[in-house]
Formats: structure tokens, sequence, C-alpha cells
């Protein structure tokens, strides 16, 4: 694995990068956990080129991961107060098991630490197996299960994970 890139977006070129890698990533890996009417609407809701304006306007920050000039998946994070909140992670499915997720967390523990955050917490499909089994092995604990009316007559059926920080988890 040569250097690992995390771009901060904040070109409208960046955005239209965001949304052709979720459109790509979530059509391959959440339609089967799902479906793709759910997946259909969340890309729409979620993830359009003007909810991801909208986002960033919010405070949201999205990162580009890239390698060697190659756009390999995205992360978007907000900070809240104490705690670093991940909204997103995605990776491409050929990238996947490869330790770019370990990375992507690496990065986020880097940018928490100088604010004097000590916990990163992110939300994940209670479907979503290897995420929550990849999640687990870096140390996050499930701290709560919650659904989420989202309209369209779709829910999120999530558990809330958190890590707390320490120099212990420093290299993750």
């Amino acid at each position: 694995m040569s250097a690992i890139e995390f771009q901060k977006v904040l070109e409208i070129e960046q955005i239209q990068i965001v949304r052709d890698l979720a459109i790509e990533i979530w059509h391959e890996h959440f339609t089967s956990i799902i479906g793709l009417a759910q997946v259909e609407y969340m890309l729409d809701k979620f993830q359009s080129k003007v909810a991801i304006i909208q986002q960033i306007e919010s405070g949201f920050y999205y990162y580009l991961i890239s390698e060697q000039n190659e756009n390999l998946g995205y992360l978007a994070i907000k900070f809240i107060p104490g705690k670093l909140f991940l909204s997103k992670l995605y990776v491409k499915s050929s990238f996947r098991g490869k330790g770019y997720g370990k990375l992507a967390i690496q990065f986020l523990i880097q940018l928490a630490r100088p604010g004097g955050l000590q916990v990163i917490t992110l939300s994940v499909n209670k479907d979503n197996f290897k995420a929550l089994k990849a999640y687990q092995k870096m140390g996050f604990e499930i701290i709560n299960a919650k659904i989420e009316d989202i309209g369209g007559g779709f829910v999120m059926d999530d558990y809330e994970m958190e890590i707390r920080l320490s120099t212990t988890n420093s290299t993750i």
C-alpha cells in the first residue's frame, strides 16, 4: 500500500466525484442489505450533489480517500460537542479488506485528538455484518440500537457504535 491521501472536499468537481463514488458503492454494497428502492431513495436524499452541499454548509466535512491519484472511497464527519461523528465511510469493493478503513480511522483519531475529543461515534446498519466486524476489530463497541424513519416508507435500522480514544489505541 503506497501513500494514502485524505483530501478535503471543497470544490464542486470533488462533490461530483463523491456522488459518483456513492452511486457505485451503494448499489454494489447496500442493495443486498436494504434493497434497491431504499438505496435509490437514500442516494437521492443523502448523497445527491445538493444534499452533499447542504451537509457541508451545515458543518460536515467530506474527504476523498485516494491512493496514487485513484479515488477509492470517501468519508464524512462532523464535530459535535466532545465527539467526532463519523457519518460516512465507504470504500470501493475492490479495495475492501486491505486496511483502508483502518487507515481512515487512524486519520480520524489524528483529527480528533488536537481538539481534545475523546470519542468517535458512528451508526452502522444492523445487517452490515462485514462493517460491524471491522469496526469491532478496531475497538468500536455497540452502545445503542436505533430505528430512524427517513421518509418514503423507509427506516434506518442501525447500531450506534463508539470508540473511546486513549493513548492505547492511537495506532489502531
